[in-house]
């Protein structure tokens, strides 16, 4: 289980969930062409008789999500790391485990209790996952690697949270364009993310100074 949770391995099952769920997102477009992809956001696609796969994918991200967070807790030194973005990460994949089980309401349906739950579910998996890479991309300045990693990782994940209040706040954006925009960006980050952490020194030996900060 230590093994399984240091840096390298913790980044390289969080790429390959990501990835999944990427690779998914995309060939969903195609299996239901009955769907508009710029109109219809990802949650129509979760319903159907494709949409356990798609469900499967969600699962997948959630796992890669939990298995980052811990990677980086592990990979940062005690004095130069957080368990705020952590404990995020972790209530923002269990809402997208909700968000992908959950069926969504349909347009011209009476909306019910399940499509409140799925609502709330993926609000609650989009805000909170993208203050935690917020967090944890401050929180890298201790880091040892290239010092514009945390740079780089603080401006993406600025701009995820800047995308989501534009997506909530300007109703007139196409919905599902602008979600799937959205979260090509936040997985851009985990992806990022989970190649840094997967190139990482198992136990963060000779990737983790302590104290290091931001120069």
């Amino acid at each position: 289980m230590s093994k399984l949770l240091a840096p390298r391995w913790a980044g390289s099952v969080a790429q390959a969930g990501t990835a999944v769920f990427a690779v998914a997102c995309v060939a969903w477009q195609f299996l239901r062409p009955d769907l508009d992809w710029a109109a219809a956001p990802m949650s129509f696609y979760l319903l159907g008789p494709t949409g356990w796969g798609l469900q499967m994918a969600y699962v997948a991200l959630a796992v890669a999500i939990l298995t980052l967070a811990v990677g980086y807790y592990r990979h940062l030194p005690r004095n130069a790391r957080s368990a705020a973005p952590g404990l995020l990460f972790a209530v923002g994949a269990v809402a997208l485990v909700v968000t992908a089980l959950a069926r969504s309401n349909i347009p011209h349906a009476p909306p019910t209790l399940e499509g409140w739950v799925h609502g709330t579910a993926a609000n609650t998996a989009f805000l909170t996952v993208t203050t935690a890479m917020l967090l944890q991309s401050w929180w890298m300045r201790g880091l040892r690697g290239p010092a514009r990693r945390w740079k780089v990782a603080l401006g993406l994940a600025s701009v995820c949270f800047a995308a989501l209040w534009l997506h909530v706040l300007w109703r007139d954006l196409p919905r599902g364009a602008g979600q799937k925009a959205l979260i090509a960006l936040i997985v851009g980050w985990l992806g990022l993310s989970a190649h840094w952490l997967r190139r990482a020194e198992d136990g963060g030996s000779s990737e983790c100074e302590p104290g290091a900060g931001a120069k």
